[in-house]
């Protein structure tokens, strides 16, 4: 019988280097003998990749926050039921760059949106499934902004006011905070090597525990 592959997502604000991190995660697996597939949020999959260009393109109409709601749970449904269910049932391990700890943290706490109407979508599209693991990389909306901006052209929703930013990072601590054995909190502040040492003695620990990996 196969066993079901683990589901970890990266999550944080702009700028903490989710990206880099993920890889990084990856090879550490794959130095371990784990076999892990890398994909983001919104996108995955080619229609979900074609939501994610609609949510993010800049433009001049006003995105009403609904809307953006809609379109992220859209992406998710399509992702989660297309790629990510099969290959966790397969026994491959899953890294997401984003899931619906985002939307609790951009369009709950930055937009606003009351988190019962997220979790009333989120029962919708995923039932039950949640990560079973949430590594949070977490650094002072300050730091991160500086680094988005230095990365190049910002998208719609890098382009939000810095107190946006806070009030996102402040929901995924919250978050984090309720259920300290799911959420793993990485200072993302620290240097690059220090991140990704820490991030990779987490992959080692789950291969161990899990009693995987060659």
């Amino acid at each position: 019988m196969t066993t079901r592959g683990l589901f970890i997502t990266f999550e944080g604000i702009e700028g903490v280097g989710k990206s880099t991190q993920i890889r990084a995660a990856a090879a550490a697996l794959e130095d371990l003998g784990i076999d892990a597939l890398v994909t983001r949020e919104p996108g995955g999959t080619p229609m979900a990749e074609s939501i994610r260009e609609v949510l993010l393109a800049r433009r001049d109409e006003p995105v009403h926050e609904t809307t953006e709601l809609l379109l992220m749970f859209a992406a998710r449904a399509q992702h989660l039921e297309i790629l990510i269910r099969p290959r966790l049932a397969a026994g491959q391990w899953v890294l997401c760059d984003r899931f619906t700890d985002a939307t609790f943290a951009y369009q709950g706490g930055g937009r606003g949106v009351p988190r019962e109407r997220i979790a009333q979508l989120e029962g919708i599209v995923q039932g039950d499934f949640r990560p079973d693991h949430v590594i949070l990389l977490d650094a002072p909306v300050d730091v991160g902004m500086s680094r988005a901006r230095h990365r190049g052209e910002l998208d719609r929703f890098e382009q939000e006011a810095m107190g946006f930013f806070q009030r996102i990072r402040d929901a995924y601590l919250a978050r984090a905070r309720l259920d300290p054995q799911r959420y793993h909190i990485v200072d993302a502040a620290q240097s690059l090597e220090a991140v990704s040492g820490a991030v990779a003695s987490f992959m080692q620990v789950l291969v161990r525990d899990r009693g995987q990996g060659s």
